[in-house]
């Protein structure tokens, strides 16, 4: 039982130590901004539309409207983080959604109108 635990502990500090290595010298910077949606499906869009590397996580609040992220800063631009949200149908506060993609959102999705949303 004793080896079990010291090989968990060193693992465990070994992955902290790579972790620790991996984002030396990157900057990780956390915001938050208003993206347009209403449902569950627009929230599982917009996080997989930040799913990226430069990403290191986001989340969005159906209530608020909010997405909250952090991501490597130096890798990668708010505005082109936003513009990648409004490529797949939800407007953000730079960037707006270009018609026909907003138009083949799920009706639920719809946000603009007023009328989505479950």
């Amino acid at each position: 039982m004793k080896t079990t635990f010291s090989s968990i502990l060193k693992s465990l500090t070994l992955l902290t130590i790579l972790s620790i290595l991996a984002f030396a010298g990157e900057t990780v910077k956390e915001t938050e901004f208003k993206v347009s949606g209403n449902c569950g499906q627009c929230k599982s869009r917009i996080e997989k539309a930040m799913k990226i590397k430069e990403v290191k996580m986001a989340k969005w609040d159906k209530t608020t409207k909010m997405l909250k992220i952090a991501y490597l800063s130096e890798k990668i631009s708010l505005d082109s983080l936003q513009h990648r949200i409004a490529s797949v149908g939800h407007d953000t506060e730079n960037f707006k959604s270009d018609s026909t993609t907003y138009a083949n959102l799920p009706g639920c999705c719809l946000y603009r109108d007023g009328n989505g949303g479950h």
